[in-house]
């Protein structure tokens, strides 16, 4: 099972670079903190069939458009969850 972080959750709420709340418990957490027991992915590029990374911080959606891995992409069309073994 791969590692969410509370940045990858979908009850995160970014207040600022540093900083989010959990809609859950409603607590100031860490972007980068492992999530919780209760964290659901998020609909993120990185998540995504279409998406492959190029460099750390930097890929490219169905090959031709450019996109961060974080990126939100809820009102995406194309989006596909990565199908796990």
């Amino acid at each position: 099972m791969e590692e969410l972080f509370c940045k990858d959750c979908r009850f995160y709420l970014p207040v600022d670079v540093f900083t989010g709340l959990c809609k859950i418990s409603k607590k100031s957490v860490i972007p980068d903190d492992s999530g919780c027991e209760k964290s659901e992915k998020s609909v993120k590029c990185k998540f995504c069939m279409n998406f492959t990374s190029e460099r750390e911080y930097l890929g490219k959606c169905m090959e031709s458009t450019l996109a961060y891995p974080d990126m939100n992409a809820i009102k995406c069309e194309f989006f596909k969850w990565i199908e796990r073994n």
